[in-house]
């Protein structure tokens, strides 16, 4: 967890890594209340032990190279 002083405001940050694995599905919110949510499966992961970036293939059959934010939840098969 990293610390950075603000006079005497202390913030504190700590950095979560998203994993993932083939066959894993990414769903991504909209920013925007109504927005749409884009949903994905991972069919290849380039990071080191399942970390980014994901080549993901969206629902709409686009594929692409993907790195993931705050606003995207991993989905693990069940089984």
């Amino acid at each position: 967890m990293g610390r950075e002083s603000n006079g005497s405001l202390t913030l504190h940050a700590e950095v979560i890594a998203v994993k993932a694995a083939v066959g894993d599905r990414l769903v991504v919110r909209s920013a925007h209340v109504d927005g749409p949510v884009r949903d994905g499966e991972v069919i290849e992961v380039r990071g080191h032990d399942g970390e980014p970036p994901f080549v993901v293939r969206w629902e709409d059959g686009h594929e692409g190279l993907y790195f993931p934010g705050s606003d995207t939840v991993v989905q693990h098969p069940a089984g």
